[in-house]
């Protein structure tokens, strides 16, 4: 059973409600409802039941970009974005809503409205802030709480074109580091040019006040079409591992069996530090940071990965990995890296934890796939799953956070934070009122009780 509770109005629920709430959350109540998995006796979902934080008014407005952030107190912050086809500033379906929750994710009240895009929800010391885009960068803070918000401010780069999701943020050396992404090239503004975007690593330092553009500094800039010989020429250097999956056709693209193969590209990182001295990436000067990327090649398994190295003079440079063979490494087998996924690491554990999405067709012909499936085979959008690695190489699998019975189901896009022993995950998502598997009409909640329990 899904319960849905809309933030407008706020509901006020009994004792007796809440109580019967908490135990649909919990784990030993899955059982109830038979997921498409459990029905036959396979793996049970974590997180299978939910809460609806946000509803879209409609297939106009698909619901995006889900952050999730947990403070001290067991205080949850929510945003979400709803998106439209115009971002019409006097529309006020579109854009962002912040909410709070101080019952473990059941309630939420709205907090603000604000018109930014594509931004997430993190914290330094006592400060929330909220960084995005609208044109250029834009940020809020909050210092109550989640409670009040300032304006977006405007980080003034002086540079357009930004790009992001609500992937992770790393906290190291007092400095809080995060990616954005920009289209630094302009060779088909109508299509799907990921290949012109480059992972930009920025930095602050926490103590400081992160809306002011000076407390910004930004890592160099690198395209994934400078990075393969032939990339423009659709004629890429590339053999032995099928990628691309299907053949690009650059600036455009490419019609497989009736669906778009875009040209390759990377997009939506996440940025985290190698801790153990015994791994191959070590720094022992802890100023490299390694950025992990989707990876869109038409196929599935492969993550995109770059590092950046923090200079004497304090700039950022941004370069690729090389193997130990000396081997350039710009493509990592990665489970679900098609596909946009969320880095989180557990100081307690040490392990990094990975919430992404899992293909289960990638080799069906894509004119045989169901028309209700989104573009390529890999495309595949409504089975959530957790992953555990101490390394960001070799991942374990921890078990399916939630399946949608049907393709417009998603559960993609998600984001999550440690609450206690739970992880708290807020999900892109939709039923069969969505427009798609891509524009979804839900923001769901989930809570994974006791993922410490998981490993193995």
């Amino acid at each position: 059973m899904n319960f849905m509770f809309l933030t407008r109005p706020r509901l006020l629920l009994s004792f007796a409600n809440r109580c019967a709430l908490w135990l649909c959350l919990a784990p030993w109540s899955l059982a109830a409802e038979a997921s498409p998995a459990s029905a036959h006796g396979a793996i049970r979902p974590l997180a299978q039941d939910h809460v609806v934080l946000e509803q879209s008014p409609g297939t106009p407005n698909p619901l995006n970009t889900p952050s999730i952030l947990r403070l001290e107190g067991g205080r949850l912050i929510a945003a979400s974005e709803r998106g439209g086809n115009t971002r019409d500033r006097n529309n006020r379906d579109e854009g962002t809503r912040i909410a709070t929750s101080d019952d473990g994710g059941l309630t939420w009240t709205i907090r603000a409205k604000p018109q930014i895009f594509q931004a997430r929800l993190f914290q330094c010391g006592k400060v929330l802030y909220y960084l995005g885009h609208d044109n250029d960068l834009k940020i809020m803070r909050s210092d109550d709480r989640g409670e009040h918000w300032s304006a977006p401010a405007d980080l003034r780069t002086k540079r357009a074109q930004w790009y992001a999701t609500a992937c992770n943020v790393w906290h190291a050396k007092g400095n809080v580091y995060l990616v954005m992404e920009r289209r630094i090239y302009e060779d088909n503004k109508s299509g799907w040019t990921i290949g012109n975007l480059a992972p930009v690593l920025m930095r602050a330092r926490e103590q400081d006040d992160l809306t002011l553009p000076s407390s910004w500094t930004y890592a160099s800039e690198l395209a994934f079409a400078d990075l393969i010989p032939g990339y423009r020429q659709n004629d890429l250097a590339l053999d032995f591992f099928g990628v691309p999956f299907f053949a690009q056709k650059f600036p455009g693209a490419n019609q497989v069996g009736g669906r778009p193969m875009h040209p390759m590209g990377w997009l939506e990182s996440n940025v985290v530090q190698i801790t153990d001295p015994n791994h191959l990436w070590f720094d022992p000067k802890q100023r490299t940071f390694h950025l992990f990327a989707r990876a869109h090649t038409g196929g599935t398994g492969f993550a995109a990965i770059a590092q950046v190295v923090e200079n004497e003079d304090g700039t950022m440079t941004t370069g690729l990995v090389h193997a130990p063979s000396g081997k350039t490494q710009l493509f990592l087998p990665f489970p679900g890296g098609q596909m946009r996924f969320h880095v989180l690491y557990d100081e307690q554990m040490k392990l990094y934890w990975l919430l992404g999405t899992q293909s289960t067709d990638s080799m069906t012909r894509p004119e045989a796939l169901p028309k209700d499936r989104h573009q390529l085979p890999n495309n595949e959008r409504n089975r959530l799953v957790l992953h555990f690695s101490k390394n960001m190489v070799d991942w374990c699998f921890a078990g399916v956070v939630a399946i949608g019975p049907g393709n417009r189901h998603s559960r993609h896009y998600a984001s999550m934070d440690i609450d206690g022993d739970d992880l708290v995950i807020l999900s892109r998502s939709g039923d069969e009122r969505a427009q798609s598997p891509h524009n979804g009409n839900l923001i769901t909640f989930h809570r994974v009780r006791n993922f410490r329990s998981l490993p193995y």
